[in-house]
C-alpha cells in the first residue's frame, strides 16, 4: 500500500550522503533483541566491498537513481570486459546475484571461479524492471534491479575468489549471496508424485492438469513435486487437507503467475521446499498474479518456498487463522510480498527474506475485518522499492518483534503503524499494538507527495485519531537519511496519535531529527540515546498547525537529542545544522504555563505571551507560590531571564527564587537553590539566572518564597535559553 497525496510545508530539495555499512549481510541466528532479522542460508556481499575494474555508483537518496534502489545504496557498473570479483564469506556451490540492465536489454555475465571460466553464464535481463504505476500518486518508474541465480556445479571455499564479467551489456551489480544448496530431497514414502499424473518435468509439456489430479488423489497426505521444471498456466483451486512439497527450491521450479487462487478452504494446506517462478513483467491490480490469492484456510502453513517475479508473495483474503508463513525468499516482486487483508487471526510470519518488493514487503490491512493477534517476527527486508518495509494497517493487538528492514525507497518508511485505510469497512489499530526489538537500517524517504521525509519508524493516525496502546520496545536505527520516529496524521486531518511509548532506542546516524512530530498527541520516551544527529533531537510542527501540539514526555534515560528545530517554516535538510541554538531564542514563549495561584487577570501565561507589559501574579500573602511552563521536550536551559513590567511605576524589588526543573512534570530537582534577585526599573526590571552546566529539563518551576515589593509571586516574562 502507499502513502497518498497531502499538502504540507514546501522544503528544499534532499541531497545528502550518509556513512553506510558495506560488506556482509551474514546468516543472522534470531535471539530477542541481540539479533535481528531472519537466520539466513545464504551469506550476501555488497558489491561495491568486491574488486572491482568497473564504476561504482552511490551512495544516493534520491527517488528515481539507480543507486538509490541498491543495497547499502551503492553498487558497481560495469561495461562491456569489465568485472566485479567477489571473496567467497563461506563454502558455497550456488549464487544468486542481484543487478540491473539497462531498460530494453538483456545479455549475460561470464563467471569465473579463482580465475577460471565457467562453461555456464548467468543471464540477465531487464525484462522484469522498469515498473510504471502513474495511478500512484508520487511514484516515479522504480524496480530497477532483479535476482539471477546459478549453480556453480562445483563447491568452493571461503576466500575462493567468484568474478562476474560483463560482455556486451551494460550490468549494475548489487550484491552477491552466497549459498551451500543442499542435495534434492527424496519422494516422501506414501506420497502422490504429479509426475505419475502425467506432469512434464522438462517444463514443455502444461502441467496443470497433473497437479489438480495429484491433489485430488493426495487427499489428507502429500503431492510430491519432484526435481523439475514444470509450466502450470492456470490456478489451482479447491485445495485443502493436502501437502504439496517438492525437493528443494533450487530443484524443483514451477513456473506460474498464478499458483492457487481461491476464496475459501477447509484448511490444513502446508506449502513447502520448491521455487513459483512467474512472468509478471507489469504491476495490475486487478490481476491475481499471485503464488496465493485468497485462502488456503486454517491451520496451513508456507516454508521453504522461493517466490520471484509475481505481483504479490501471497494476497491474504478470508480465513487463514493460524497460518505460519515461515523460511521462505520472496524476490522481485512488482507489489507486496505479504499482505494480510483482513480477518487473519493467529497468523506468524517468520523467519522470511525479502528484497526488490515494488509495495510493502510485509503488510496487515484490516479490511472488511480486523487482523487479531498475528505477528511479524525475525523477517529481514532489504529494497522495497514504493512503499515500506513493513506496514500495520489497523488491527488488534498485533506485534512487530526482531525484524531488520533496510533501504526503503519513495514512499515508505522501515516500520509503519497507521490508520490509513485505503477502503471502507476498516477496522483501525485497537489493542496493544507491540513493536519490539527491530532494526531499522537507512530507512526512510523524501515523500514527493508530502515533499518532505518520511522518519524511519512513522506511527499515523492518516484517517482516524490511535487510541490503540503502541509500545516501541528496543529498537535501533542506523544511518537513516532523515527522521528516527515520525508521529504524523498522514491525511492532513490533525487526528491525534495518542498512548505512545517509546522505550529503549538507539538511533546513530539519522540525517535530520530523532523525532519528528506533526500530529496533535503524546508520546513517552524512556533510554532513547542518539548520536550524530544531523539537525537537531526534536522537529515538533503540528500538521495543520492548529491541530494542537504533540506532548514529548521525558520518561528519563534519554540523551543525545535534547534540542528542537526551530522553525516549523521549513524543514531540516540532512547535516543542516539547527538555526537556532542563539541565544535570541526564548523556549519557554508560548509554551503551556501553570501555577498555585493567580490573582484577577493576571494568569500564568501572561508571563510568556511575549509581552513585558502584561504580568502573572500568583495569590496574595500566600507563600510560597511557584510557576510552570512545559517547554515541549527536554532541552539543555543554560538561562533564565526574568522579567517585570519595564514602567517606573514598578518599584525596586527583590523576589527570593528556586528554580526547580523535571523531565515528566512529576519528579522535581533543585536546579538553584532560593536565591534573592533584584528588579530594578532603572535597570530594566530584569534579572538573569544562570543554571549549571549539564541541566537538561523539559519542565521548568519558578518558586517565589519572598517579594519585598508584594506579597506575590509575579514575572512579566519567564524567558529561556540554550545558551
Amino acid at each position: 500500500m502507499q502513502t497518498s497525496v497531502r499538502s504540507m510545508p514546501s522544503a528544499a530539495s534532499a541531497a545528502m550522503v550518509v556513512a553506510l555499512s558495506a560488506g556482509l549481510l551474514t546468516a543472522i541466528t534470531p535471539t530477542a533483541h541481540a539479533a535481528p532479522g531472519a537466520s539466513l542460508p545464504f551469506t550476501s556481499v555488497e558489491a561495491e566491498s568486491a574488486t572491482t575494474t568497473g564504476t561504482k555508483i552511490g551512495p544516493d537518496y534520491t527517488q528515481g537513481t539507480l543507486a538509490s534502489e541498491a543495497s547499502g545504496r551503492q553498487a558497481v557498473r560495469l561495461t562491456s570486459g569489465q568485472r566485479v570479483e567477489f571473496t567467497v564469506p563461506r563454502a558455497a556451490n550456488a549464487v544468486n546475484l542481484a543487478y540491473s540492465v539497462p531498460d530494453g536489454q538483456s545479455g549475460s555475465l561470464d563467471v569465473y571461479v579463482n580465475g577460471t571460466k565457467l562453461a555456464r553464464t548467468l543471464a540477465v535481463t531487464s525484462k522484469y524492471s522498469y515498473i510504471d504505476t502513474s495511478w500512484i500518486p508520487g511514484a516515479k518508474q522504480h524496480h530497477f534491479f532483479d535476482n539471477a541465480r546459478l549453480l556453480l556445479g562445483q563447491n568452493v571455499q571461503a576466500g575462493d575468489k567468484v568474478a562476474f564479467q560483463a560482455t556486451g551489456t551494460q550490468v549494475t551489480v548489487d550484491v552477491a549471496d552466497f549459498e551451500q544448496v543442499a542435495a534434492a530431497a527424496t519422494q516422501p514414502a506414501g506420497s502422490v508424485s504429479v509426475t505419475s499424473k502425467g506432469a512434464d518435468p522438462s517444463g514443455n509439456g502444461d502441467s496443470t492438469q497433473a497437479f489438480r489430479d495429484a491433489i485430488s488423489a493426495a487427499q489428507g497426505g502429500v503431492v510430491w513435486i519432484p526435481p523439475g521444471d514444470y509450466k502450470v498456466t492456470s490456478a489451482l483451486s479447491g485445495v485443502q487437507n493436502v501437502t504439496l512439497q517438492g525437493a528443494g527450491s533450487w530443484h524443483t521450479v514451477v513456473h506460474t503467475s498464478r499458483f492457487i487462487d481461491q476464496s475459501g478452504s477447509s484448511g490444513g494446506v502446508h506449502i513447502k521446499d520448491f521455487a513459483v517462478i512467474g512472468e509478471v513483467t507489469e504491476r495490475v491490480d486487478s490481476n491475481p498474479d499471485n503464488f496465493v490469492n485468497g485462502a488456503l484456510g486454517p491451520g496451513s502453513s508456507v516454508s521453504g518456498m522461493w517466490l520471484q517475479h509475481l505481483k504479490v508473495g501471497l494476497w491474504l483474503m478470508g480465513n487463514n487463522d493460524n497460518l505460519v508463513v515461515e523460511n521462505n525468499r520472496f524476490l522481485d516482486t512488482t507489489a507486496d510480498g505479504l499482505n494480510l487483508n483482513g480477518n487473519a487471526r493467529g497468523v506468524r510470519v517468520r523467519n522470511n527474506f525479502l528484497r526488490n518488493q515494488g509495495d510493502d514487503a510485509l503488510a496487515m490491512w484490516s479490511l472488511y475485518a480486523p487482523d487479531t493477534n498475528s505477528s511479524f517476527e525475525n523477517n529481514t527486508i532489504s529494497q522495497p522499492n514504493l512503499a515500506n518495509g513493513i506496514a500495520i494497517y489497523g488491527g488488534t493487538d498485533i506485534a512487530v518483534k526482531n525484524n531488520l528492514v533496510s533501504d526503503t525507497n519513495a514512499l515508505g518508511s522501515g516500520i509503519a503503524i497507521s490508520n490509513q485505510k485505503f477502503l471502507d469497512p476498516f477496522s483501525p489499530l485497537a489493542g496493544t499494538i507491540t513493536v519490539d526489538g527491530n532494526t531499522l537500517v537507512r530507512t526512510g524517504a523524501m515523500n514527493p507527495n508530502w515533499n518532505h521525509p518520511m522518519g524511519a519508524l512513522r506511527v499515523d493516525s492518516y484517517d482516524s485519531a490511535i487510541n490503540a496502546t503502541v509500545n516501541i520496545t528496543n529498537t535501533t536505527v542506523t544511518d537513516s537519511p532523515y527522521s528516527a520516529l515520525e508521529f504524523v496524521s498522514g491525511g492532513g486531518q490533525g487526528y491525534p496519535v495518542r498512548n505512545v511509548t517509546v522505550d529503549g532506542a538507539t538511533v546513530r546516524n539519522t540525517g535530520t531529527v530523532v523525532v519528528q512530530a506533526e500530529a496533535q498527541g503524546a508520546a513517552t520516551f524512556r533510554n532513547v540515546t542518539a548520536t550524530s544527529v544531523g539537525s537537531a533531537g526534536v522537529y515538533n510542527c503540528p500538521y495543520p498547525a492548529s491541530s494542537g501540539t504533540f506532548t514529548l514526555t521525558d520518561g528519563g534515560g534519554n540523551s543525545g537529542w535534547s534540542s528542537t528545530w526551530s522553525d516549523c517554516s521549513a524543514w531540516p535538510q540532512p547535516g543542516q545544522g539547527n538555526p537556532d541554538p542563539d541565544p535570541t531564542r526564548n523556549l519557554a514563549k508560548g509554551r503551556p504555563a501553570t501555577a498555585t495561584g493567580s490573582q484577577d487577570v493576571y494568569t500564568p501565561g501572561k508571563a510568556v505571551d511575549g509581552d513585558a507589559n502584561s504580568y502573572w501574579e500568583s495569590t496574595n500573602n500566600a507563600f510560597p507560590q511557584s510557576w510552570t511552563v512545559d517547554l515541549g521536550s527536554s532541552a539543555a536551559v543554560r538561562r533564565l531571564v526574568l522579567k517585570l513590567p519595564p514602567s517606573a511605576a514598578w518599584g525596586a524589588r527583590t523576589q527570593t527564587v528556586t528554580v526547580l526543573g523535571s523531565a515528566d512534570g512529576s519528579a522535581w530537582s533543585t536546579v538553584v537553590g532560593a536565591t534573592g534577585y533584584r528588579f530594578d526599573p532603572a535597570t530594566g526590571n530584569t534579572a538573569t539566572v544562570t543554571l549549571p552546566s549539564g541541566t537538561n529539563l523539559r519542565y521548568l518551576r519558578l518558586s517565589v518564597s519572598a517579594n519585598t515589593g508584594w506579597p506575590a509571586g509575579q514575572f512579566s516574562e519567564v524567558e529561556a535559553y540554550l545558551s
